[in-house]
């Protein structure tokens, strides 16, 4: 899982629809209407994937979200796997400070963090998916939170229905080749 912002850009004058032969145009001036935040994870595999907007990106935000997909989406699982990059609220003292210690403690016995090397963001699968919702569906000017909510959760649907995967090829020899430098053996 991992979490991009997004900046909510609102036309101020009308765009000129796209017609045959001619692409749409649009102003270059926009006006800023502040961010969002987008929560994404992903199961590469599976083809399944969740995104959630929020208004900011905090540690009960993204205590939140696991919590959303713990005890909704994998509420059957046995064991919840997360892998994660090193931001600040990815760890445990997030669900402690938001939970109290005892909560925290019986609701992380579902959980086990692996976190990306840092540095090392291509690892992170998450963040190939945020790139597919980028250039697919939030790579545009999106005014208001109502509409980023909208063409979110289609194109969420839209994946999860089509069972997308990502298809990952990077082969632990490739990790040894590309790293090679990086270690002393």
């Amino acid at each position: 899982m991992d979490e991009k912002s997004k900046q909510l850009l609102q036309q101020t004058r009308r765009p000129i629809p796209a017609t045959p032969g001619q692409i749409a145009k649009e102003d270059y001036e926009y006006k800023r209407a502040g961010t969002r935040n987008l929560f994404v994870a992903v199961e590469p595999k599976g083809g399944h994937r969740e995104v959630e907007v929020t208004r900011r990106r905090t540690k009960p935000d993204f205590v939140s979200f696991v919590k959303f997909l713990a005890l909704g989406v994998y509420a059957q699982a046995r064991k919840i796997h997360l892998v994660m990059d090193n931001l600040n609220t990815h760890f445990r003292a997030s669900f402690e400070e938001t939970m109290g210690a005892e909560a925290a403690a019986t609701f992380l016995m579902r959980l086990e963090f692996h976190y990306t090397p840092k540095h090392a963001s291509w690892l992170n699968m998450a963040e190939i998916e945020i790139g597919i919702l980028d250039r697919q569906c939030t790579g545009r000017r999106i005014g208001d939170e109502a509409r980023l909510c909208s063409e979110v959760r289609a194109w969420k649907q839209r994946r999860n229905e089509a069972g997308s995967r990502i298809e990952w090829k990077f082969t632990r020899q490739d990790a040894d080749r590309k790293l090679a430098g990086h270690f002393v053996t």
